[in-house]
């Protein structure tokens, strides 16, 4: 796909689009229950149990409830939204409340996706709306606010004050963004914090960090920037396991301070962490009742907003964080909050492509047969223009797209990954040789089967191929690509122009010069055609028919007579709807061409040619012909 332009510092335009399937707006929504005296209900999400769950039947009771029939004064929003009003219900998305709970540190955002031209008293109409970023464009989302309960209690996503209902409703905007509450369950906080802003995000391990991991961590809040942190497992039976000091593993925490206090003279350095079912905490050093709080003194206590409340926030020492927890996810919500150097800013390109079976789904360099057919994208990378050191910084997002919302399908996420090669001087789509011989420039640390997959480079300039791959051949799935360099990166999907050798059609020859193989494809031509002297499309079929199913290294069935029109059309000079002696010696010609090219790339010997074995053909037929055709000859089709 093209390259689209630049981008806005949050990868996207402003304006939101709407989704519903009548292409009404929230405000056009609004107003016209208002003029009915109605409440709203979303044809789109319906209050039943598709839009809990696909692939099981709803376990309980659930009542569709409005806010007005669970409290009597419901609030959108009591105070201001924080990081308390997020509590889980029964659904398995931590991950998605981890980054709620990072929205609500960072105002600007917050403000974009739970926009405040709503509330329960003025022009209440049963209606709600949200904003997410979503591809490369922020969509609006419209929800009714009738809620999953179970004896008038919410079973989702609520707040701890029992009439606020925000965060709620954002759940079931989302969840509606996907399919059914189900589709939310499990996933990387990452997900959610780039959905929230369009930012770009980076994913550090703790056992094997930067040296500088807790300045990266403190910058990057200072700069806006959300974070997030789990504990892996090593089985699906430790998912969710609480271990004995308090963490639980295979579950998502936001990180929403860093910190430094003094103790007797020397700086400590601490991490706020929260978890989202707002409690279960840590319980070592430096958690609520712990006796280090005994040797700080209260104003430093209350600038760290230190508590022993049991409300799933505590602190701990990094050197303890680094120990107990294995990931740190940190989304930038603008491109230049990956830079340590302030004056430094980000050039953002977008591209698009699939992968699809039999024709661009090759697999990664494993299958070498196949990885060349992957899709390929020819970067030219530059170095900022106040360098000298020829060395450009660049940052590759490979986004795969609607897996969650697939799910219900049975399609889960793919196993994602890419690398990057030095171009040949050709600029041409690679094939096979050239990935046999030549090492990636750079890659993917590795295959993961997450949404995004991100890397940060440090390369010389020059001209790139970026193969974005499937880990397995045949697996189909649609993505994005952004890229982040330091100016703007051209870039080309390359086999995006095809070159066809037009040669002039032969001269006929004349019948006492005919060589004996021409004499005896006229007797052929004689019995076939009759008195007329020339072929029919059924007297072609005929004829093909025969032929081809004495070729036993052929898999052949029959030609249908479309099939057999589609040849006399394409050979068929004069336009008689026939084909006479010189356009039928010219086809059989060609046949014979295409029978021995069909042999010789019909490599596994199956008598067939899979798609793979096809494109390689036509690669080769088109390199032969650039050779042998003159310039004039060559048509460019884009």
């Amino acid at each position: 796909m093209p390259v689209q332009s630049t981008l806005s510092p949050k990868g996207s335009s402003d304006k939101a689009v709407d989704t519903q399937l009548d292409g009404k707006s929230f405000e056009q929504l609004r107003q016209e229950c208002l003029q009915k005296g109605v409440l709203f209900e979303d044809p789109d999400f319906p209050a039943n149990d598709s839009s809990l769950f696909y692939s099981q039947a709803v376990p309980v009771d659930v009542k569709w409830k409005r806010p007005k029939e669970l409290c009597q004064d419901p609030k959108f929003i009591v105070g201001d939204a924080d990081r308390t009003d997020i509590c889980q219900g029964q659904l398995g998305d931590c991950w998605l409340l981890a980054a709620i709970a990072s929205l609500t540190l960072k105002k600007d955002a917050m403000a974009r996706v739970v926009p405040r031209d709503q509330e329960f008293d003025r022009r209440y109409a049963g209606i709600f709306h949200f904003q997410f970023w979503h591809h490369n464009q922020w969509l609006d989302v419209v929800v009714d606010d009738r809620l999953p309960a179970v004896r008038n209690k919410l079973i989702m996503l609520h707040s701890a004050t029992n009439n606020e209902f925000w965060s709620a409703l954002l759940e079931k905007a989302y969840a509606k963004l996907h399919g059914s509450y189900e589709s939310l369950k499990g996933g990387s906080t990452m997900e959610a914090m780039e959905d929230f802003t369009g930012g770009v995000a980076e994913t550090y391990e703790t056992k094997s960090p930067p040296d500088n991991l807790y300045a990266i961590m403190k910058n990057a809040l200072d700069r806006g920037s959300m974070m997030g942190c789990s504990i892996d497992i090593t089985s699906s039976a430790e998912s969710e396991a609480k271990t004995t000091t308090g963490l639980v593993k295979g579950h998502a925490y936001s990180i929403t301070g860093v910190d430094e206090v003094s103790v007797r003279g020397q700086k400590v350095q601490l991490v706020r962490i929260r978890n989202p079912w707002g409690q279960v905490e840590w319980n070592g050093p430096w958690s609520d009742d712990a006796r280090e709080w005994n040797y700080v003194d209260a104003a430093e206590k209350t600038r760290l907003q230190q508590n022993s409340s049991d409300d799933g926030e505590f602190w701990m020492e990094f050197g303890d964080f680094k120990k107990n927890y294995d990931k740190v996810e940190i989304c930038n919500m603008t491109p230049d909050a990956l830079n340590e150097n302030p004056n430094r800013r980000w050039e953002v390109s977008m591209l698009e492509g699939n992968w699809i079976r039999g024709s661009t789904a090759g697999g990664c360099r494993n299958y070498i047969d196949t990885f060349w057919t992957n899709p390929q994208f020819q970067m030219q990378l530059e170095d900022a223009e106040d360098d000298n050191d020829d060395v450009c910084s660049v940052i590759i997002a490979l986004m795969q797209k609607d897996r969650r919302r697939k799910r219900k399908e049975g399609m889960d996420l793919e196993t994602i990954g890419f690398a990057l090669y030095k171009a040949p001087e050709d600029g041409d789509h690679l094939g096979k040789d050239f990935f046999r011989y030549n090492p990636s420039a750079a890659r993917s640390k590795t295959y993961i089967n997450m949404r995004e997959i991100t890397e940060r480079f440090e390369l010389p300039s020059g001209k790139y191929v970026l193969v974005p791959t499937i880990f397995q051949p045949h697996k189909e799935a649609d993505f994005i690509i952004r890229i982040y360099s330091e100016r703007k990166t051209a870039a080309l999907e390359l086999g995006s122009n095809v070159d066809a050798s037009l040669p002039d059609p032969p001269m006929p020859t004349a019948p006492e010069d005919e060589t004996k193989e021409e004499k005896m494809l006229r007797r052929l031509f004689d019995q076939l055609a009759g008195d007329d002297n020339a072929i029919s499309v059924r007297e072609l079929q005929q004829m093909l028919n025969g032929v081809l199913s004495r070729r036993k290294e052929i898999k052949f069935e029959t030609l249908s007579l479309s099939t057999c029109q589609s040849i006399i059309n394409l050979m068929d000079v004069d336009n008689t709807g026939m084909l006479e002696f010189q356009e039928f010696k010219v086809f059989w010609e060609k046949m014979k061409k295409w029978i021995m090219l069909f042999l010789s790339f019909d490599t596994d010997r199956s008598g067939k040619m899979s798609t793979y074995e096809l494109r390689s053909s036509s690669q080769s037929c088109r390199h032969a012909a650039e050779q042998q055709a003159p310039a004039a000859h060559r048509l460019e089709v884009w």
